[in-house]
């Protein structure tokens, strides 16, 4: 019996929405788990909310994936299914990315790759921001819930007495890789119970 030595696949699509240091973080993470195999597709406001909101650039950023895909491409290797992944987290994620998925609206590979999760039933964790929320918004997440799809929007767990701001994102980051299974990390200290 031979033992599957092929690094974990794991897709990282960072839209436009603010919060993009999520995005950002979780590629520098995952850049130093050994067995990860990242592939990243910024969209163009992704790249124009990184250079706004971060310290960092989006050639930077992508030099931290091991393959980058352009969103147009639609021929990419991850808009198949035959192309083994292990899961795809869209980090951050805006409302229309969140709609084009819950609506199966294949216009760019970002959307097409989460598709693709959700038809082979691989993982998908969609990292939402966006407060308040209407019905309309609830809905569309449902809709990926129901599909097999989970939703994690970045709140804060203060259980972990946080003192800076890097601490609130790596917790979101640290709760992102645990719903994908790689639970090997320690970005925040995990619950025991009270001292």
């Amino acid at each position: 019996m031979s033992v599957d030595s092929s690094p974990r696949r794991i897709v990282v699509g960072i839209s436009g929405a603010s919060g993009a240091i999520y995005g950002v973080r979780l590629v520098e993470v995952l850049a130093t788990m050994e067995g990860v195999e990242t592939h990243l597709v910024m969209s163009k406001g992704a790249e124009a909310t990184i250079s706004y909101e971060t310290d960092r650039q989006p050639g930077d950023v992508a030099k931290l994936a091991d393959v980058v895909h352009d969103e147009r491409n639609l021929a990419a290797p991850i808009a198949s299914g035959t192309f083994l992944t292990s899961a795809i987290v869209v980090a951050p994620c805006s409302m229309r990315t969140l709609s084009a998925i819950a609506n199966s609206a294949n216009d760019n590979l970002l959307v097409r790759a989460a598709d693709v999760h959700l038809k082979e039933r691989r993982s998908l964790v969609l990292v939402v921001r966006e407060t308040p929320l209407h019905a309309g918004h609830l809905r569309l997440m449902t809709d990926v819930t129901i599909a097999g799809g989970v939703i994690l929007p970045p709140v804060p767990g203060f259980y972990t007495l946080p003192t800076t701001v890097d601490d609130i994102i790596n917790h979101t980051v640290g709760k992102v890789l645990d719903s994908i299974g790689l639970t090997e990390h320690s970005l925040f200290t995990r619950w025991v119970g009270p001292p």
